[in-house]
């Protein structure tokens, strides 16, 4: 399993997909990293040699892209940003409830969690 800048890439995946396991790289990034390494994305990761592993990081770093545990903190503290603040996002945040505008009457599952029910009424 080839290890790019600390994060395991799957070694049977084409490279196009398997660079998107990086925190911080997604679809388009890891398209720009492949068309400035010159390297065909239907390549298998676990068919690079180190030198090419190198070279896929030292584009990544290159380019300055923020990734996995700078990209991690930089994310958890604007969230701990917005609710030093008080805004509506971060009081949303605090409460686990979805923070885009979705409805929550009904659906919101992921963010509420599993149901709890209130008041029930046992029936003789």
């Amino acid at each position: 399993m080839p290890r790019i800048l600390g994060v395991d890439i799957p070694a049977n995946k084409k490279l196009e997909f398997s660079l998107r396991y990086i925190y911080g790289v997604g679809p388009t990034r890891a398209k720009q990293v492949l068309a400035e390494s010159g390297y065909d994305a239907n390549r298998r990761a676990g068919e690079l040699s180190e030198e090419e592993i190198n070279k896929l990081a030292s584009i990544i770093t290159e380019k300055q892209f923020i990734v996995e545990g700078d990209l991690r903190r930089e994310v958890i503290g604007n969230v701990k940003r917005l609710s030093a603040i008080r805004s509506y996002r971060g009081l949303r945040h605090m409460r686990g409830l979805p923070v885009r505008g979705q409805r929550t009457s009904t659906n919101a599952r992921t963010r509420k969690g599993a149901r709890k029910t209130i008041g029930a009424v046992r029936k003789k």
